[in-house]
């Protein structure tokens, strides 16, 4: 499929890599690394020489825990680099905000899609997106970035998160935000234990299922720590892996801070979906030789970075 947006139009009919780009001293990952202005240009220029289709640039860290910005300081970070990038690169431009304000200023700079944790539901920014001609991520989250790991309760999470952004996609088509401008992630860490989000990933072709195109972060996250006991630095092997299976299972957008490497999983599992017919499905075996292919490269891939 076709995204159309503002300046671009971005062909979403093989998975794409969304490139993290934290402008922030907190994020959970790279913090402080591209707070700097010219640290954050040469990072964006970086991604987008490795193969990324969309920098999502980001001036608030919704880690757990991470207390919340003011809105001046985040129009501050954000929308000098937004500014300099669209001047600079023929590229999308995402802005990951909850507020308002910085959503407006932002596609006002040159972002053609807001990728907003809260999924719409501050006060004005449903208008906001409307009013821009922006497209917009919607995810899920349980709670604040705050709190919203403290004792997360589902009876079930996949039920029960793609009823949330089926409600949600409904509440912006009801607002005046075509359907085709809009795009859905599950929300990764946000709200969720181990155990959740591992059933979230095996059940990714409900999402799929919902009609709109689906966003996947799960990209040095804290599951993929508790799950293989690594701390951050050691993660990318493990999150180059998903990427490529979540594409197979109908992911469209890849969000990751580890572009290069994800960049070549996912064409490798382009090439082994390219052997089937339309309408097959993966045959167990080939979905195998894919993972076990992936991580091998990814770890390769890390040692000679």
């Amino acid at each position: 499929m076709i995204l159309d947006l503002l300046r671009h139009r971005l062909d979403l009919s093989e998975t794409v890599v969304m490139g993290v780009l934290n402008v922030t001293p907190d994020s959970f990952s790279d913090g402080g690394r591209y707070t700097a202005h010219r640290a954050a240009i040469d990072r964006a220029a970086e991604m987008l020489a490795e193969g990324a289709a969309i920098i999502d640039v980001g001036g608030e860290s919704t880690r757990p825990g991470a207390a919340p910005v003011a809105e001046a300081q985040e129009l501050e970070r954000v929308v000098p680099v937004i500014e300099a990038l669209a001047a600079r690169f023929d590229c999308v431009i995402s802005v990951d905000t909850m507020k308002p304000a910085v959503m407006r200023a932002a596609v006002g700079a040159g972002a053609e899609i807001v990728n907003d944790v809260f999924a719409l539901r501050a006060p004005g920014a449903i208008q906001a997106v409307h009013d821009s001609g922006a497209a917009a991520v919607l995810m899920h989250m349980q709670g604040e970035p705050r709190t919203m790991q403290q004792q997360p309760r589902y009876t079930d999470v996949v039920a029960e998160v793609a009823d949330f952004l089926e409600q949600r996609l409904d509440a912006c088509a009801r607002a005046g935000i075509p359907r085709q401008r809009l795009l859905i992630d599950p929300g990764f860490g946000f709200g969720k234990t181990l155990d959740h989000n591992l059933r979230l990933f095996a059940g990714l072709r409900r999402f799929a299922g919902l009609g709109a195109p689906l966003l996947i972060g799960v990209s040095r996250k804290s599951m993929l720590g508790q799950l293989l006991n690594r701390p951050v630095e050691q993660r990318i092997d493990a999150g180059v892996a998903a990427a490529a299976l979540a594409a197979a299972e109908g992911a469209a957008i890849v969000r990751t801070h580890d572009v290069r490497p994800t960049v070549d999983a996912l064409r490798f599992a382009a090439a082994l979906r390219q052997l089937r017919g339309p309408g097959d499905e993966v045959s167990s075996e080939v979905s195998e030789v894919s993972a076990g292919a992936t991580a091998v490269y990814a770890a390769c891939a890390e040692r000679t970075q």
